[in-house]
């Protein structure tokens, strides 16, 4: 859930259009709210209109639509240099802030008619570091699965298929997570997931990941499973849809049982790790 009572009225306006007009996802909208409740509160701390010195315990609910005509492009690169001088955050980490801002001082032009000016109308998004991408080599990719299989844990069918589709399919956590048995067609080989933006895609499903899911739904659970994950595919400890920290666990967990470096590899690695093999050796 978002917590929104401390928001300003025109904020929550924000959230509430970003949801039913551009029908952005529950996790991107929970960005938003994180990324601007933090700026805001940093223009409260900047223009010294409080006395809190602690920027998250400032309450930004009585701020005001004067404040924000007040704000200039100055402005939100100090809140830019703020973050990286007091919390070291990385470009990525101020290219997503950036985003947030632009598009909320887009709605207040554009759209809500709040203010005149744009002040992120020339806001640019920080340069990015040039890295090379992290993923399983092959020979990894099939230990982690060998480690996954020779578990005796009586998870081990459904944290296999997990690893399973990871390395194969290149979905994101939160489309495994969102999987029910009825996207899954099994006589075509493929499943729909609900992806970025609320997007719908299919996934085409080769035999590893077939067989995978048909001997982890052969021992799934079928009593007491909780009435709004029934169809769930993945299903936790407590009978209901699998959550995006618990699949986080599993995937630290084998990874360590492999052997490999759990700083270095997530499952978004496993993502990227998936879309590299595809291309290198057409055979995940």
């Amino acid at each position: 859930m978002i917590n929104i009572e401390n928001n300003p009225s025109f904020l929550n306006s924000f959230l509430d259009y970003t949801a039913t007009i551009l029908n952005k996802s529950p996790n991107t909208i929970k960005e938003y709210n994180y990324d601007l409740n933090n700026f805001l509160k940093f223009i409260m701390y900047h223009y010294k209109l409080i006395d809190e010195k602690d920027i998250k315990n400032i309450n930004i609910h009585n701020m005001t639509i004067d404040t924000l005509k007040k704000i200039t492009l100055d402005d939100i690169h100090a809140y830019l240099f703020y973050l990286k001088n007091k919390f070291q955050s990385k470009p990525a980490t101020r290219a997503r802030k950036v985003a947030s801002i632009r598009v909320f001082f887009n709605y207040l032009t554009q759209k809500a008619n709040l203010l005149e000016k744009n002040p992120a109308q020339n806001l640019e998004t920080p340069k990015q570091d040039k890295r090379i991408p992290k993923y399983l080599s092959l020979d990894d990719s099939k230990k982690l699965l060998e480690i996954a299989m020779s578990n005796d844990d009586r998870n081990k069918e459904r944290d296999y298929a997990i690893i399973t589709l990871f390395l194969n399919c290149g979905m994101r956590l939160s489309e495994l997570v969102g999987i029910n048995i009825s996207d899954i067609n099994f006589s075509d080989e493929k499943l729909n997931v609900i992806g970025k933006g609320n997007k719908e895609r299919t996934i085409y499903l080769n035999k590893a990941c077939i067989n995978a899911i048909h001997s982890y739904i052969n021992v799934r659970p079928k009593d007491a499973v909780k009435a709004d994950s029934r169809d769930a595919l993945f299903l936790s400890e407590r009978r209901e849809r699998i959550s995006n920290r618990t699949v986080q666990y599993i995937v630290k967990q084998e990874l360590r049982k492999a052997g490999l470096d759990t700083n270095k590899y997530s499952v978004h690695k496993l993502r990227h790790t998936a879309a590299t093999l595809m291309y290198k050796y057409r055979q995940c």
